[in-house]
């Protein structure tokens, strides 16, 4: 009996083999040029990613602005001469080294606040789901 379900078994997988299988399906139409554009401007979000570094622009010439035309007169309202970005600092050696101690730390400074500003834009973004 066992030898008998063995045939049985073979002849199944067998016929398993020879049985035809379904045809696989076409391959897709071949897009055209201005269709596989679309496709890629909607895939990739380009229009997206543009529109943020088009507002990322205009929102850094805004901060940069209010830094220098707002917040950094102030402190050369208390600077004799009102010009403290033009400190120097001299070392007597040779002709003299001249380092730019004032233009330093206002780059500093205007680092620091423009990334504070940044801060709070996201910060305020994030609030409405942004």
């Amino acid at each position: 009996m066992p030898l008998e379900e063995e045939m049985l078994e073979e002849l199944r997988k067998l016929r398993e083999l020879l049985t035809p299988k379904p045809a696989a399906p076409p391959p897709p139409a071949p897009k055209g040029f201005w269709t596989e554009f679309k496709d890629f401007m909607g895939k990739a979000n380009v229009l997206g990613m543009a529109i943020g570094i088009i507002m990322g622009l205009y929102v850094s010439k805004v901060v940069s602005a209010l830094v220098s035309d707002i917040i950094m007169p102030i402190p050369g309202a208390f600077v004799p001469g009102g010009d403290w970005r033009k400190a120097v600092f001299t070392l007597p050696i040779g002709n003299g080294m001249n380092f730019a101690v004032g233009d330093f730390v206002g780059v500093l400074i205007d680092f620091f606040i423009v990334v504070f500003v940044l801060f709070l834009i996201v910060k305020q973004a994030r609030k409405f789901g942004l």
